[in-house]
């Protein structure tokens, strides 16, 4: 129900908050120059965000960021439903699987073409998988994640596709994946047109220009400040997209990122303080979206740093992290304590397992046993931008900080620009970082074999965590197609997870974002990758 109390705050809050916002960073302040008012309104959408993509090439990205906007301009072989995982056809219309799950034949889409004119066709998936097949964990981190490596490697799971004809290609497999589908729908596999990867090499990740077949197409990227996208008006679905342009525009806080909304600079935010969502709903010609809960924030540990390669400290650091403190101070009731790296709507989480308890006391124990009575110094990494998981990683840092203080442990907090900061956690540099995952495809094996194996090392894995016995349940559970015994091979892992203590999980929080009321078929996907295709504005 509306306040009629708030008109008057409201009125006065957008002078206020229009002034604060002119006075606020190049990337977030000024009027679009391609926004809403070029294209007549209620044609194009702007969508604030916390920070800018590190690449629009989906194969060589991993963050949320990127995976907003690609989602829209490259389309899968499968799809997800509208806010859930269960797979649909996309580019696929519809498939086949062998009884022994080895063969995966897709009858592919007719008359779908590449924004640059040529067909979408079973020589252009093999290109695709040829090209990740081909590639190295450096540049391809998701296929080695979730195909076990890439060509030559032993745990490859694909043997070879093939076009059986031109709407028809096969997929032959090493060993049963149960998660095979749900893999393929990911953002990440996105389909590229052939003769865009041979013109654009490289360049694709800056450029993606008419390389995909979805429906938007690439316009320009302003570093910081802005992404533009374009209607396809060859979209192969009839009658959509219904937007004729996309913004995508970067304002890193998100109080700022808010005032632009209530000042209608941009017509959707992301990342919306929970402290902020009683406002947002009390006041006039805005509203309130929840993205339903998949994902989990987290403080990781590198474990081949000392002091941190002991378990010892690694049980002391969780014990002396207060997780109740911090969502209760920072997201107001949004989000609910995590003991396990995977959160509970995920199929196979362990609820019999204990988490660590707020215990100073036993920390120090424990620091004490691993030759640490007096505690030690390091550095604690606090991610420069809001994301779903965490809304502010510098207070949580700080939160964190003060706790690693009472029991001897001095950390100084250390952040860098988003995409080095990945970049260099990915690459092991960090003592301890603050980082989150919202799951890709809804599946457990998303969660541990991809975060947490140690064949994702020096890609998703950014802990350095190595583990036989796990990897061993992990690879069971993938070539498992019983769901009941893959959840508990799942159960399994996830006691050995918590009891070596990689990482110190803090939170599934509940994402909020905020739009204009006039918004119509905008659904918020679990994975944090919304299609775009079908909104329109009433």
């Amino acid at each position: 129900m509306r306040k009629k109390s708030w008109a008057i705050v409201f009125a006065l809050l957008m002078v206020v908050s229009t002034a604060l916002y002119g006075c606020g960073s190049e990337s977030s302040g000024g009027n679009n120059d391609s926004g809403g008012e070029s294209k007549g309104g209620q044609e194009t959408l702007i969508f604030g965000r916390g920070g800018d993509s590190v690449g629009l090439d989906p194969i060589k990205v991993t963050d949320g960021e990127s995976f907003k906007v690609t989602k829209n301009i490259f389309e899968t072989l499968v799809d997800f439903g509208q806010q859930d995982t269960e797979i649909h056809p996309a580019l696929a219309e519809d498939w086949e699987i062998s009884e022994d799950g080895l063969t995966y034949t897709f009858m592919l889409r007719k008359g779908v073409k590449f924004q640059d004119g040529t067909d979408f066709n079973a020589d252009a998936v093999v290109t695709n998988f040829e090209r990740w097949a081909n590639g190295t964990k450096d540049e391809f981190y998701y296929y080695a994640s979730m195909f076990g490596g890439f060509k030559g490697d032993e745990g490859h799971v694909i043997k070879e596709v093939k076009a059986i004809d031109e709407h028809t290609v096969e997929f032959t497999l090493k060993r049963p994946q149960a998660p095979f589908l749900k893999n393929l729908a990911m953002s990440p596999f996105g389909i590229v047109s052939p003769k865009a990867l041979e013109e654009l090499g490289d360049k694709l990740a800056e450029n993606p220009k008419d390389a995909g077949t979805g429906p938007f197409k690439f316009v320009e990227w302003k570093r910081n400040d802005k992404i533009v996208l374009e209607k396809n008006e060859d979209y192969w679905k009839e009658g959509y997209p219904k937007l004729e342009q996309v913004i995508f525009k970067s304002i890193p806080e998100n109080s700022a990122r808010l005032n632009a909304l209530i000042s209608g600079e941009i017509d959707l935010a992301d990342g919306v303080n929970p402290s902020d969502a009683e406002q947002v709903e009390n006041a006039e010609g805005l509203k309130l979206f929840e993205r339903p809960s998949m994902n989990v924030g987290y403080l990781g540990l590198t474990t081949t740093r000392e002091p941190f390669n002991n378990p010892k400290v690694r049980q002391a650091l969780n014990h002396a992290v207060n997780k109740q403190a911090i969502i209760d101070a920072f997201f107001e009731g949004k989000a609910e304590t995590a003991k396990n790296p995977m959160p509970p709507v995920i199929a196979g989480y362990n609820d019999d397992i204990e988490g660590y308890e707020y215990d100073p006391e036993k920390a120090k124990k424990l620091l004490a046993e691993a030759g640490f009575p007096d505690g030690f110094e390091m550095e604690l990494w606090a991610m420069p931008v809001p994301r779903p998981y965490m809304p502010d990683g510098q207070k949580v840092a700080e939160a964190i900080q003060a706790d690693f203080a009472k029991i001897g442990v001095k950390a100084e907090i250390v952040s860098y620009e988003w995409a080095t900061y990945l970049e260099k956690a990915r690459l092991g540099e960090a003592d301890a970082f603050l980082l989150g995952w919202t799951g890709d495809n809804g599946d457990a094996d998303n969660f541990l074999y991809v975060l947490l194996d140690k064949d994702n090392i020096g890609s998703n894995n950014y802990t350095y965590y190595s583990n036989d016995e796990l990897h061993k349940l992990l690879i069971e559970a993938q070539s498992e197609v019983d769901e009941e015994k893959r959840k508990e091979l799942y159960k399994k892992a996830q006691e050995i997870i918590h009891a070596d203590a990689p990482w110190v999980p803090l939170a599934h929080s509940t994402p909020l974002l905020a739009g204009k009321e006039n918004i119509k078929n905008f659904y918020p996907h679990p994975t944090g990758s919304d299609k775009l295709g079908e909104v329109e504005f009433e």
